[in-house]
């Protein structure tokens, strides 16, 4: 049976989520993982559906030509098809991202869709305690699997035991994939370093955004292939981030290819 089209308000019970920062968290890790699967007006479509679940975090009745405006008047007129977000529709409800239900008006006729997003399965994160036997096919399992649980007299501390040192925002995107605390405070660490060797301790918030979107690119990593040592693979391409963040600032303050060139050898015989 088709659900009733009414206000917004009469679908909060759909909601998975308890506000709407755990709905933008799940999000990111929905398309750290499956971004691959959409074209570029496809996600932008995708995004845009999602601000219109904000106010009652992650579900949205917005009708397609509404959410197709909003797009026209954000890229001035440059926005997407129909039928570009109606593939989008169709590549995310077959990931899972959301559910869609039908919704008619009084009369029977059909209206505009209700879309609810799902949470990002549980199947795909480590497990608290002993992790789960993985799927043959999910190398991202596999490699969790790897990772040595943190243990003190026996129990396994989890992310809700984190040093306050550790930005929170950081922590909200890793715990999905790592829950322990120390493996957490690990990536940290890593990140610290990176950051002092690049120069690029003062600037708090590049640094957590340059993190954060390193770990992502670990993420998609270790959904298609094995990796060994996701702590260290994370710091590498981390690394590299913030060593072309470093020098586009030398750029910035003059420098020139051959001074280039001075720093990149110091930095390699470190």
């Amino acid at each position: 049976m088709n659900l009733k089209v009414g206000s917004i308000d009469q679908f909060e019970q759909f909601s998975q989520f308890t506000n709407l920062q755990e709905f933008n968290t799940h999000l990111e890790m929905w398309l750290a993982v499956h971004k691959d699967h959409f074209s570029k007006g496809e996600l932008v479509g995708l995004k845009r559906l999602a601000r219109f679940a904000a106010k009652i975090p992650g579900v949205s009745n917005a009708k397609i030509g509404t959410v197709l405006k909003a797009i026209h008047e954000e890229y001035s007129g440059n926005g997407i098809s129909r039928s570009t977000f109606k593939r989008m529709i169709a590549k995310a409800a077959e990931l899972g991202i959301f559910t869609v239900h039908e919704t008619e008006r009084k009369n029977g006729s059909q209206s505009s869709n209700l879309y609810v997003f799902n949470r990002f399965p549980k199947s795909e994160l480590p497990k608290e305690g002993k992790m789960a036997h993985p799927n043959k096919t999910s190398n991202l399992s596999k490699t969790i699997k790897n990772q040595k649980n943190t243990k003190r007299n026996g129990t396994e501390l989890d992310h809700t035991f984190i040093s306050d040192r550790i930005p929170k925002t950081f922590v909200e995107v890793l715990k999905y994939f790592f829950p322990e605390a120390k493996t957490i405070e690990e990536f940290w660490r890593m990140t610290k370093i990176a950051a002092y060797r690049n120069n690029r301790e003062q600037n708090q918030d590049q640094v957590l955004e340059t993190a954060i979107h390193s770990f992502k690119q670990l993420v998609r990593k270790m959904k298609s292939s094995s990796v060994a040592k996701p702590i260290a693979y994370f710091y590498g391409i981390l690394n590299k981030k913030m060593e072309e963040l470093y020098f586009e600032d030398l750029f910035e303050m003059g420098f020139t290819a051959v001074d280039e060139k001075f720093f990149m050898n110091f930095f390699y015989k470190k």
